[in-house]
């Protein structure tokens, strides 16, 4: 009979906090945040409710480390010393309610609005973009805000951050062969175009000490990046033990690369079968339920990342926790639910757009009625 136990023993990492089970909440968009990147109150209260909901590590949405970096309306920012004060508000209200917190860092690059930021900037011109290839000193002023993004996240109480080096952003974008064409120290060869990531992870560690959580996200493909490059990437982020945990985004836990190099296999097997030492392994991808969540565990890794899961059920955690055969309700899924769950009209209206996900006049919604939004207390701690 499957048990869902492992799911809920504390995982220890070589720096900072214990998480206290292997459950966290994905770093999701939702374009709730002030124009300026300061804390809104919807923002607080929709990630503060994951916390009480049950998740090990709370990961905010990605926080731009620059104001061009921005990449979304109602981004939360953590470019400037204004953002402190929400900053702090929020840590704190993540700790409150039991919750390992995590500031992801990033920044849009040439996926930046013009209508947000002027001229996007990129590792290199793209004309047909309108995108600005960076100088080779904005390029280390790109590196030191990063780090300084870092050292501010800790200065608000933050546990740790999240490098979003994914979804084809600055750091994936430097990655990218087919996007990245400098001839400098950061373009050419793999080693150079990856110097920009391992100079960040590496700044940061240095600038924030010992007991400084430290995690990296990373895309095993798409986005103009090669497998088996991403592959030789992790390869050396975890010989080198400088990080304590790798987030692999790979859209569909069961999916099979693209790479027909790779036939036969699943994305997060080619990760999991490497060494990893000390360095905690997660994944995200279509977790909606507790029996893929287990066999994300069975397949190697140490934590689930969980998503849309956990748009639907602020305490997703805690329902797999009280029952083993839990799935995610059915989509579409009523405004009015969301609602309960804690997004505020702009999350909900910025997931207008996702296909079949938002009910609209007509669909039948029916499987909602007879659902609790909340879980009455039980006697388990």
């Amino acid at each position: 009979m499957m048990t869902t136990a492992p799911l809920f023993e504390t995982m220890t990492l070589p720096h900072g906090p214990a998480w206290k089970n292997r459950f966290m909440l994905a770093p999701l968009t939702n374009t709730q945040s002030h124009p300026d990147g300061t804390l809104s109150d919807e923002e607080y209260h929709w990630l503060t409710m994951r916390a009480e909901g049950g998740f090990g590590l709370v990961m905010t949405a990605a926080a731009h480390v620059q104001a061009v970096g921005q990449g979304f309306p109602g981004q939360i920012g953590a470019f400037d010393d204004k953002h402190i004060p929400g900053l702090t508000r929020l840590a704190a209200g993540l700790k409150a309610k039991g919750a390992v917190s995590s500031l992801q860092l990033h920044h849009a690059g040439d996926r930046s609005p013009a209508d947000l930021v002027g001229v996007p900037v990129g590792p290199s011109d793209e004309a047909d973009k309108g995108v600005r290839g960076l100088t080779l000193a904005e390029v280390e002023q790109l590196r030191d805000d990063f780090i300084a993004a870092a050292v501010r996240a800790k200065k608000a109480g933050f546990d740790g951050v999240e490098v979003h080096g994914a979804h084809g952003y600055i750091i994936a974008q430097f990655l990218s062969a087919e996007i990245n064409k400098r001839e400098d120290a950061y373009g050419g060869s793999l080693e150079n175009r990856a110097r920009l990531l391992f100079e960040i992870v590496d700044g940061i560690r240095a600038a924030t000490g010992p007991d400084f959580q430290l995690g990296l996200r990373l895309s095993p493909e798409r986005f103009g990046l090669d497998l088996s490059e991403m592959l030789t990437v992790t390869k050396r982020v975890f010989a080198e033990q400088v990080i304590d945990f790798f987030d692999l985004s790979a859209w569909d836990v069961n999916k099979e690369p693209a790479d027909d190099a790779f036939a036969g296999q699943t994305l997060v097997s080619l990760f999991t079968a490497l060494d990893r030492g000390r360095i905690r392994l997660g994944a995200a991808g279509k977790i909606m339920d507790a029996e893929t969540a287990v066999s994300v565990l069975e397949a190697g890794c140490d934590f689930v990342v969980i998503g849309r899961g956990a748009i639907l059920r602020h305490d997703f955690p805690e329902r797999v926790r009280r029952d083993v055969a839990y799935t995610s309700p059915p989509l579409p899924v009523p405004e009015a639910w969301l609602n309960a769950q804690g997004l505020s009209t702009k999350f909900v209206d910025y997931m207008r757009s996702w296909p079949n996900y938002l009910a609209k006049d007509g669909d039948d919604t029916s499987a909602y009625d007879d659902l609790q939004v909340k879980l009455e207390p039980d006697t388990v701690s």
